[in-house]
């Protein structure tokens, strides 16, 4: 969620393709484009076809890279909704969930992250003046939450003695119905932890939208993110910690 918006971009020790990486710039120039007149005119007040003149492609290249409107300014959608999980599911050996998303957390207060609500205070007035844009953000956030909860899940699920979790035995007939998907200690957990995260991004834009400088906020809400941190600690701290030292 920046004024300035980047596409995905390929896995480590990869190389992209010439396909895509006219793909990627494609991408980056309908968000380009889109934000400018976001910005300009505002969100609500823009149409698809405007974008899609601005930055020189059809109307249905632009809807092909982001069939949500509200994605072509929140580009880092997938990031924002995966990033908590993935938290977890690279947590260091002996490292519990609560100390992950911690540090991942913090890390990003440190280094202005949009994923936190970090961005341009015209930015941060476009999408403030837009109930679809709230929403959109309100949206993605629940997703990153319930893809927290099947993390913690994952995480924290138990095998059989042959590796397997329980209930995949092939001993069980087929059509047997499964187990509810995320347990709800995990999904009770995800909630308090994703909790922290939302209101560290609220704390951020407000701050953002107020006129303070990403330095000054970064100093105003780190402590308080410590604190809720803290307060978690006795409940979370050694829930889904991964094995090993």
């Amino acid at each position: 969620m920046t004024e300035t918006t980047a596409g995905p971009t390929p896995g480590p020790g990869t190389t992209p393709t010439l396909r895509e990486l006219n793909k990627r710039r494609t991408r980056e120039a309908i968000s380009h484009a889109a934000t400018r007149l976001f910005i300009d005119q505002g969100f609500d007040r823009t149409t698809i076809a405007e974008v899609a003149t601005a930055a020189g492609v059809a109307k249905m290249t632009v809807t092909n890279h982001f069939p949500h409107k509200e994605d072509l300014l929140l580009d880092l959608h997938e990031e924002i909704v995966g990033r908590l999980a993935r938290a977890v599911a690279e947590r260091a050996p002996g490292e519990s969930a609560l100390a992950a998303l911690r540090r991942d957390c913090l890390a990003g207060l440190d280094r202005h992250d949009p994923r936190l609500g970090f961005s341009g205070p015209a930015f941060a007035r476009t999408v403030a003046d837009s109930p679809a844009l709230v929403a959109r953000l309100r949206e993605l956030h629940e997703q990153s939450e319930a893809a927290l909860a099947e993390a913690l899940a994952e995480a924290t699920r138990p095998t059989t003695a042959t590796g397997t979790p329980p209930g995949t035995s092939p001993d069980i007939p087929v059509g047997t119905p499964a187990g509810p998907p995320v347990d709800f200690e995990s999904r009770v957990a995800a909630g308090l932890l994703a909790a922290v995260d939302r209101t560290v991004f609220t704390e951020v834009f407000r701050r953002l939208l107020a006129g303070d400088e990403a330095a000054a906020i970064r100093a105003a809400v780190r402590p308080s993110a410590v604190r809720a941190f803290d307060r978690l600690e006795g409940a979370l701290g050694t829930f889904a910690v991964r094995p090993g030292s």
